[in-house]
């Protein structure tokens, strides 16, 4: 049956092309992910300055947003910030690079009394009080050769790459251009991130539109959240360990400190970890039980300040993440894309997981979540109500309603 203009008025065939043109869509975007996902893959020794540049032009940007609330031009703004990133950037690299090749080489030159410290103390700890014999399967000179040789071959390496570099022209051009396009990218994202923004959301179809802005607002909260709030929990908890090892006169109290804050993004890893470096250090070094309660407390105190003051403070509720998933998603970024994978595990799984929510929503709101016994009585309640409504309009004798004067 058709209609004077030559179209078909069945509602059959018109909800058969509106689901034809569902599903197309439905491919076109399925196509545009694979073809993007192989393109990165492909890209990802190019793409990596940029990640790198995007990741400080995200965390800049809400600075340089309250600093043009203040009534600051864009461009200014963005200069102090871009400034201030650089400067901390390069204090970083010039005071913590030194100290901590100097506190791994104190480590490496003190392999042989750790390693009488296992063989003489602490492997005949652990026999006498479990009844197992440990020495035919650790053997602690083996263990410190093996590390020691580990750590030569890891200087021949970097000594080996850096003369290829020299000879390579090329390829020391290559890596140079990468360092000096990372602070370039990054003032550009930081001053144009708000017109690339508009820009993306300009693109979007009509239709979609809606549900992306607020799928991406969702995901700028998580990932900012986690991202600024997190880094500053790591920041801060390295801070606190170092100062309380040093002020204990632990020896290696940079390393240690170094390591707990940097793997504190997954709760209670860090401090299992630096517990148990700190108390090796302080048994091999001062050998009684006093300076391991300082190192103790030590630890204490920096779980305290995490879980009682920086993450409410500094991260709150907003990550949603859990920490099995972030270390997964971090080891599967890596095996995927290599270092560019690392760089865009957490942002990835963060948008994975407001996608995951919104996928869910959808779900429990649909047919095949309520299964057929609930549409049916939905369908059937409806009925019911339209009947009802029917009668009510016809009057109780079945003529309709006298119309109001």
């Amino acid at each position: 049956m058709t209609s004077n203009d030559g179209r078909s008025s069945d509602p059959s065939a018109s909800e058969l092309i509106a689901e034809t043109r569902e599903d197309s869509r439905r491919w076109q975007w399925l196509a545009f992910s694979l073809v993007t996902g192989v393109l990165l893959w492909l890209l990802a020794p190019v793409l990596t300055p940029f990640v790198i540049a995007l990741f400080f032009g995200y965390l800049g940007d809400p600075l340089v947003d309250r600093l043009e609330r203040a009534r600051m031009s864009r461009t200014f703004a963005v200069f102090l910030v871009f400034f201030a990133m650089i400067t901390l950037a390069a204090l970083a690299l010039l005071l913590l690079v030194p100290l901590l090749s100097g506190q791994i080489g104190h480590f490496v030159e003190q392999m042989p009394v750790y390693e009488t410290w296992l063989r003489v103390t602490a492997l005949p700890w652990i026999e006498q009080r479990t009844h197992l014999d440990l020495a035919p399967y650790i053997d602690p000179q083996r263990l410190i050769v093996m590390l020691r040789t580990h750590w030569e071959q890891a200087g021949g390496v970097a000594s080996n790459v850096l003369g290829g570099l020299s000879r390579s022209g090329l390829r020391l051009f290559q890596i140079l251009t990468n360092v000096c396009l990372v602070p370039v990218l990054s003032f550009y994202f930081l001053r144009d991130w708000d017109v690339l923004v508009a820009r993306v959301d300009a693109l979007l179809p009509r239709t979609i539109q809606p549900t992306v802005a607020r799928l991406a607002s969702e995901s700028n909260e998580m990932l900012g959240g986690f991202l600024r709030g997190q880094l500053s929990v790591m920041v801060s908890l390295g801070i606190i360990y170092t100062a309380g090892l040093w002020m204990v006169g632990l020896d290696l109290a940079l390393l240690v400190g170094f390591i707990g804050g940097l793997v504190s993004f997954v709760p209670y890893l860090g401090a299992i970890i630096g517990v148990s470096l700190s108390v090796v250090a302080a048994l091999v070094q001062f050998g009684d039980g006093w300076h391991v309660l300082l190192v103790l407390g030590v630890f204490a105190f920096g779980l305290t300040m995490e879980s009682y003051v920086l993450v409410p403070r500094l991260v709150g509720n907003k990550i949603g993440m859990h920490p099995v998933g972030v270390i997964f998603a971090i080891m599967a970024g890596g095996q995927l894309f290599g270092f560019l994978g690392v760089l865009l595990a957490l942002p990835v799984s963060a948008i994975a997981m407001v996608l995951l929510r919104y996928a869910h929503e959808r779900y429990t709101a649909s047919a095949l979540y309520a299964g057929k016994a609930q549409v049916v009585e939905e369908s059937v309640s409806l009925i019911v109500v339209a009947e009802r409504m029917r009668v009510l309009d016809e009057g109780d004798d079945g003529e309709p309603p006298a119309s109001a004067s």
